[in-house]
C-alpha cells in the first residue's frame, strides 16, 4: 500500500470515526437514531477491516471503546475490572466451531443497562452501572426502586453479580403514553431504561418499571461453581431473576438459536440478540481475554430475514421538533412473521446514502427482527425529491447540517405538528374527553397530513384506511374512536371554552366565566376585557389574553370551524346563594360522591368555590376524617378553620342553611 493511498484510507476512516461516535451519541444519550442498525453494523465493520489493512487505529475510534461516556452527575466510581464487551457473529457454523466439543449455555442477550450488584451482609450495598466499562455511575439507590430486585439475600457474605436493567415492550408502551413533558417520545426501550435508570430521583425510577435479570455471577465469597448453570440456579435461590437460557451442545445449538428466535415476537424484554458462554466456568476462565474481548463468551446478532420489494412512495412525516422525517413506503412484504410496508430512513443523508427513488428495487429487514429498516437499494436511482414545502404547513423548509449529518427541518414555529400539546389539550378529559386519541396518535395523524386543525378531528372518518393501519391501531380501535368522537359532539360551553387552550384560562376559570354568561356561547365569546374583570378570579393580564386570543383571526377561523361541528348545551340552571362568599377544600376520600369534581359542582351551583389548598382565605375544610393529621388537616388548625364532613356539607347544600 503506497503513502497516499494509506492517507486515504485513514482520512476515510476519520470520517467513519466521527459518523459512529455521533449515531452512538445519539442512540445511548440522546434518545433518537441517525441511522439503522444495519447501517452502523456495515459501517462499523468497514472501520474495523480498514484499521487492520493500515494497522493505524485512531484515538476516538469506536472499536477501541468500551461502552459510552458517562455524562450525568451521578455519583462515578471506577470498576475494579475493565468491563469488556463481547465479540460477536451472525453464523451459526460460527457458534459451533466457537464451542467446539464444550457444553455451553445459550441466554438472551437483553437490551437495557448492564448494573454490577455488590452485596454484603445479605443486604444491597451498592449499584454501578457498565459506564464506559471503566468508570460507570453509581445508582443504588435506583436499583431499590427496581421492581422485582431483592434488597435482601439469604446469603451473608459478599456477592457480586452483572445484569441488566430492562424495560418491557408493554412497559414502554404504557410508560411512552404519559410522557408528555419530552420534546419527542423515547423511540425504544433501552434508551427509556436508561433515562430510568440513571435519575438522580429514584421515585421516578420506581414509576417506571425498571426490571433486572442476572446474567453473571463475578464473585461469592466462600461459594465454588464448577458450571454456569450452577450459578444460574443458586442465584435463582438467592430471589434473583435470572435471564432465560438453556444448556447446549454443538449439536443442539442451531436448534436452540431456533427455539429463541421463534420465542422472540412472545419476548416482552427487548433483546438484540443472545449469549452463548462455555458452561466449564474454569475452562473459559483459562482462556483469558483479547484487549476488548473475553474469550469465554460470544454474542450471536440474528442474522436478518432480509426480502426484496419495490419503493412506491417517500413519505415526509413533520415532528413536533421541526424535523422532516422521510418514511419510506413500499410493496408490503413478509418478515419475521408479520406483514411490513413502511420504514423510517432517519434523515436526509441516510436517504441520499441509500440512493432511493420511486420504483426501486430494496431489500428491507427487521433491526433486531422488530425494526422495518431498509439494507440496501438494488437500483439507485437516486430520483428521491426532497420537499420544498412542509407537509403540513406549507412553509419553505431548510437542510440542516450537523457534523455531516443532514437533516430537513421547518422554521415555522406555528406549524400545527410544533402545536402537538393544542391537540392533547382540546381531547383531554377535563376538555372534549375524546378516548383513543393519545399524544402519539395525534402526532400520527398530523404528520402524515389527515388532520389540518381541530375541527378535522371530528371527520376521521375519512381517513379509516389509513388510520386502521397504522400501529396499535385496528378496527375495534377505530370504531371506538370514532364513537367517541361523536359523543364529543354534544358538550358544554365549558368543556368547549377550556378546550381551546386560552392562557390561564382552566377549568374553573372557564366554569366561572360561563355561568357569568348564563350559558351563552356567543356572550363567552365577545366579553370585553372590562366586563371580563368584573367577574371575581379574572385579572388583567387574563383579560387580555382572553380578548387578544379571540381576536386573532386565525383562532377566530379556528373556533368558527369547530362550532360547525359541535353541539353546546346552552341551558342554565340558576345558582343558589346558600354557600355565596364561601371557599372549601377538600380533602381525603368522600363515600356520597363519585369524585371531588362532583362534589365541587354541588358546592359552585350553591355560590360557593373551592380551593386546592387551605389558607387564610378558606371558609371549611372537608374531610371526613377530622381526627387527620394529613398536612391540610394541621394547616387547618393552625389558621383556625373549621373542619366538617361530607354529611355536614351534604346538609347545609340540602337545607341552604350553613351552621
Amino acid at each position: 500500500m503506497d503513502k497516499n493511498e494509506k492517507q486515504s484510507k485513514i482520512e476515510q476512516m476519520q470520517n467513519l470515526i466521527v459518523l459512529l461516535n455521533q449515531a452512538s451519541r445519539a442512540y445511548y444519550q440522546e434518545s433518537r437514531e441517525i441511522m439503522s442498525n444495519h447501517e452502523y453494523d456495515r459501517l462499523y465493520d468497514l472501520l474495523e477491516s480498514l484499521e487492520k489493512e493500515t494497522g493505524v487505529t485512531l484515538s476516538k475510534s469506536p472499536t477501541m471503546r468500551v461502552g459510552y461516556e458517562v455524562l450525568s452527575d451521578l455519583p462515578k466510581e471506577k470498576h475494579p475490572q475493565k468491563m469488556l464487551s463481547l465479540d460477536k457473529t451472525k453464523d451459526v457454523e460460527q457458534l459451533k466451531n466457537w464451542l467446539g466439543s464444550q457444553d455451553g449455555v445459550l441466554s438472551w442477550k437483553l437490551d437495557g443497562l448492564t448494573i454490577v450488584l455488590t452485596y454484603e451482609e445479605g443486604k444491597l450495598v451498592k449499584a454501578v452501572t457498565r459506564g464506559n466499562g471503566e468508570i460507570g455511575e453509581v445508582i443504588t439507590a435506583n436499583a431499590r426502586a427496581f421492581s422485582n430486585l431483592p434488597v435482601s439475600i439469604p446469603f451473608k457474605e459478599r456477592l457480586v453479580l452483572r445484569g441488566e436493567a430492562v424495560i418491557s415492550y408493554p412497559d414502554f408502551e404504557k410508560i411512552n403514553e404519559t410522557i408528555t413533558d419530552e420534546g419527542a417520545k423515547y423511540k425504544n426501550p433501552r434508551n427509556l431504561c436508561s433515562g430510568s435508570v440513571r435519575q438522580l430521583n429514584s421515585a421516578v425510577t420506581a414509576e417506571r418499571h425498571v426490571r433486572f435479570y442476572a446474567f453473571a455471577l463475578v464473585s461469592a465469597d466462600g461459594m465454588k461453581f464448577a458450571e454456569r448453570t450452577q450459578q444460574f440456579e443458586w442465584l435463582a435461590q438467592q430471589g434473583f431473576a435470572v435471564v432465560q437460557h438453556k444448556k447446549v451442545t454443538a449439536s443442539d445449538l442451531e436448534v436452540t438459536v431456533q427455539w429463541f428466535a421463534d420465542e422472540i415476537l412472545d419476548n416482552i424484554n427487548p433483546s438484540d440478540g443472545l449469549v452463548l458462554s462455555y458452561n466449564d466456568i474454569a475452562y473459559g476462565q483459562s482462556l483469558g481475554t483479547t484487549a476488548k474481548f473475553p474469550r469465554d463468551s460470544i454474542a450471536f446478532k440474528w442474522r436478518d430475514e432480509i426480502r426484496e420489494t419495490t419503493l412506491k412512495e417517500i413519505e415526509w412525516s413533520a415532528s413536533r421538533t421541526g424535523l422532516i422525517n422521510p418514511v419510506a413506503i413500499f410493496e408490503p412484504v413478509e418478515l419475521e412473521g408479520t406483514t411490513v410496508s413502511r420504514a423510517s430512513v432517519h434523515n436526509i443523508s441516510v436517504m441520499r446514502e441509500l440512493r432511493l427513488g420511486i420504483g426501486d428495487t430494496i431489500k428491507v429487514y427487521k433491526a433486531n427482527m422488530i425494526i422495518p429498516q431498509i439494507a440496501e437499494n438494488l437500483t439507485g436511482s437516486n430520483s428521491v425529491r426532497i420537499p420544498q414545502e412542509c407537509p403540513v404547513c406549507g412553509a419553505h423548509t431548510e437542510i440542516h447540517d450537523e457534523n455531516g449529518v443532514q437533516t430537513l427541518m421547518c422554521p415555522n414555529s406555528e406549524c400545527l405538528a410544533k402545536q402537538i400539546k393544542s391537540f392533547t389539550h382540546f381531547v383531554s378529559r377535563d376538555a372534549m374527553n375524546i378516548e383513543g386519541l393519545s399524544e402519539m396518535t395525534i402526532e400520527k395523524l398530523i404528520a402524515r397530513g389527515l388532520i389540518k386543525e381541530l375541527a378535522d378531528i371530528f371527520h376521521v372518518e375519512k381517513y379509516k384506511d389509513e388510520i386502521v393501519e397504522m400501529e396499535g391501531f385496528g378496527e375495534k380501535s377505530y370504531a371506538n374512536l370514532r364513537d367517541s368522537i361523536e359523543k364529543a359532539r354534544n358538550t358544554t360551553a365549558q368543556r368547549f371554552l377550556y378546550s381551546l387552550g386560552i392562557p390561564n384560562i382552566g377549568t374553573a376559570n372557564a366554569r366561572i366565566i360561563v355561568r357569568h354568561c348564563r350559558n351563552n356561547w356567543k356572550k363567552v365569546q365577545n366579553l370585553s376585557k372590562e366586563e371580563l374583570m368584573t367577574i371575581d378570579g379574572i385579572g388583567e393580564i387574563m383579560a387580555d389574553a382572553y380578548v387578544r386570543f379571540f381576536a386573532d383571526p386565525v383562532k377566530a377561523h379556528i373556533v368558527e370551524d369547530l362550532l360547525k361541528e359541535v353541539h353546546l348545551d346552552e341551558d342554565f340552571e340558576a345558582v343558589g346563594t346558600a354557600l355565596e362568599g364561601m371557599t372549601f377544600v377538600i380533602t381525603g376520600s368522600l363515600n356520597h360522591y363519585e369524585n371531588r369534581d362532583a362534589l365541587k359542582a354541588e358546592i359552585e351551583k350553591q355560590g360557593g368555590k373551592v380551593a386546592g389548598s387551605v389558607s387564610a382565605k378558606t371558609s371549611c375544610l372537608i374531610n371526613n376524617d377530622l381526627l387527620s393529621q394529613s398536612g391540610k388537616n394541621k394547616k387547618a388548625k393552625e389558621l383556625g378553620i373549621k373542619i366538617i364532613d361530607e354529611e355536614t356539607i351534604m346538609k347545609w347544600l340540602e337545607t341552604g342553611v350553613t351552621e
